[in-house]
């Protein structure tokens, strides 16, 4: 039989989440087209504190940011099998001559000197609605740390 450590707490697990938001470099970005067709692709992104949302960036004729475009909705998954963060939320399309200097800047420091412009690329910026966050069974039951763009006592 499998021994598990104790479950982490919210409070511990919210901390896991963001340590992961802010030094993992990529993610499993999930879109489906308006037909059904999913898309699942790996893309490199952003966590921007001040705006709780996560910056990426894709070519625009990609089906990530297409399949983004008539809904928005959008699903990331960071971490390995064995600690899962679980983001699902809205997707916005950002043109990069929209998107602040600021963010730019953070971007490619982040991404080391990559920085998407042209007409080629745009980014999206998503706006997360649900975080869900486990390592183990024993943490399934408490996963949900944010419902409806807030994060939970």
């Amino acid at each position: 039989m499998t021994e598990y450590e104790p479950p982490r707490s919210r409070e511990q697990r919210k901390q896991d989440v963001l340590d992961h938001l802010r030094q993992e470099e990529d993610v499993w970005v999930a879109t489906a087209s308006p037909d059904g067709v999913p898309t699942l692709v790996p893309l490199s992104f952003l966590w921007e504190d001040d705006s709780g949302t996560l910056v990426m960036a894709t070519r625009r004729t990609n089906p990530t940011a297409a399949n983004v475009t008539p809904h928005g909705l959008i699903r990331v998954t960071v971490g390995h099998t064995r600690d899962v963060v679980l983001i699902e939320g809205e997707a916005r399309i950002v043109e990069a001559a929209d998107l602040p200097p600021t963010t730019r800047d953070a971007f490619a420091a982040k991404l080391r000197g990559w920085r998407p412009s042209g007409p080629r690329y745009v980014f999206l910026r998503i706006t997360p609605h649900t975080v869900r966050a486990w390592r183990e069974e024993n943490e399934l039951a408490d996963r949900d740390l944010m419902r409806t763009g807030t994060w939970l006592p």
